[in-house]
């Protein structure tokens, strides 16, 4: 059993910390305040190869597993980025997954180089205001007539759709009434964000202001039959392969955010003096500090494990659900507290802190509540009836 990073691993993370560090505290404080996409540290990751990560090599990517992915998100989170820069170009690695997985050769050929390269921008179009979690009741319609589908409904919490030129949308092209299977029913497009027909409303939030997430409002968009991903009313099915992946990813993103909190916080202790000496030097400043450390270090490993069962092609659903819900609450506590070490500084916008603590509740909340995923393991795991 080797807990080391591979030197191709240490050496992606090199290269990524390198151009993390073009974009430095003052760049994310700015996008944090004005908002507007990073696009200037998109092209960055872009131009170096980063945002096809996990694609095929054939179709321009590197051909990577998830294991790679995450060390390369963490990097990114932890470097001060935060939810911001990672959320810029999470999409990339595993959204396209299901078109990796269950395309055709001539869609990926037309769909994957464009994103690869930085090209397009794409976003994730599943999740609608009356359904919440529970995917398979979505409303939102894709009608066939002819060479093409006909869609009508609502999405929200759609993240960078105010920047992107495709959408990746789970609509019901079968009426839930008429299903044979609850898992039936729902189709997966990858196709244009129309704009004449979908209107995008910008959600304000709590923190990334960066990376926009939105509700929209589609009334007519029209996607062509080749724009379908596999066999009409298997997407969810297609759409579970992408899941497994991004609980990871979102987990290394917690762990590195926060890494990041925790190195302020003990650099804060170390020099704040008062009553003539640091507060670090204090058990009450210490412990907890350390505490963090220690829950860092085990979501660490718990995700770093996830993805290895994933690249093994083995399964991992309940390791990468265990995962999101651990490397979230350990990356919470270790912001909350980095502020609370900060005492009336942590509260100015100066010193950052407040801003990981805000960006902290993201992975908490998405993509699946805590409440969720306990579940899941609960009778997955641990035998218990389905309570959902």
């Amino acid at each position: 059993m080797n807990f080391d990073h591979s030197e191709d691993q240490l050496a992606i993370r090199d290269a990524v910390a390198a151009i993390c560090t073009g974009f430095g505290d003052d760049y994310w404080l700015k996008k944090d305040r004005e908002g507007g996409f990073p696009e200037d540290f998109y092209s960055a990751m872009a131009a170096a190869g980063w945002l096809g990560i996990s694609m095929p090599r054939e179709y321009g990517g590197a051909g990577l597993g998830i294991s790679e992915a995450a060390l390369m998100m963490e990097t990114v989170s932890g470097s001060g980025a935060g939810m911001s820069g990672a959320s810029t170009i999470h999409l990339n690695v595993f959204g396209l997954h299901p078109v990796v997985m269950f395309g055709s050769d001539e869609q990926k050929a037309r769909w994957l180089p464009p994103i690869i390269q930085g090209k397009n921008k794409a976003c994730f179009g599943v999740t609608e205001p009356n359904t919440g979690l529970n995917t398979l009741m979505l409303k939102t319609k894709a009608v066939r007539q002819g060479d093409r589908y006909i869609v009508h409904g609502q999405k929200i919490w759609i993240s960078t759709a105010q920047v992107a030129h495709k959408i990746l949308l789970l609509a019901r092209t079968t009426p839930v009434e008429e299903v044979k299977s609850r898992s039936h029913g729902l189709s997966l497009f990858y196709t244009d964000l129309d704009r004449r027909k979908i209107e995008v409303r910008e959600i304000e939030k709590l923190g990334r202001k960066a990376v926009d997430s939105n509700q929209l409002f589609i009334d007519g968009l029209e996607i062509p039959v080749a724009d379908r991903i596999g066999e009409e009313g298997r997407g969810f099915e297609y759409i579970l392969h992408s899941l497994n992946p991004e609980r990871v990813l979102l987990a290394a993103e917690a762990i590195g955010l926060g890494k990041v909190a925790l190195r302020r916080a003990v650099k804060y202790a170390g020099e704040r003096i008062v009553f003539d000496r640091p507060i670090g030097k204090n058990q009450g400043v210490q412990h907890p500090l350390a505490e963090r450390w220690v829950d860092l270090e085990a979501g660490t490993l718990l995700y770093q494990r996830a993805g290895w069962l994933y690249d093994q092609n083995r399964p991992c659903g309940a390791e990468a659900n265990a995962a999101k819900f651990f490397c979230a609450e350990a990356g919470f506590r270790a912001c909350e507290t980095a502020v609370l070490t900060h005492g009336g500084m942590g509260y100015a916008k100066e010193f950052h802190v407040e801003r990981y603590f805000r960006e902290a509740m993201l992975p908490r909340i998405a993509p699946v509540s805590p409440q969720l995923i306990l579940s899941f393991i609960a009778e997955k795991v641990l035998g218990l009836p389905k309570s959902y």
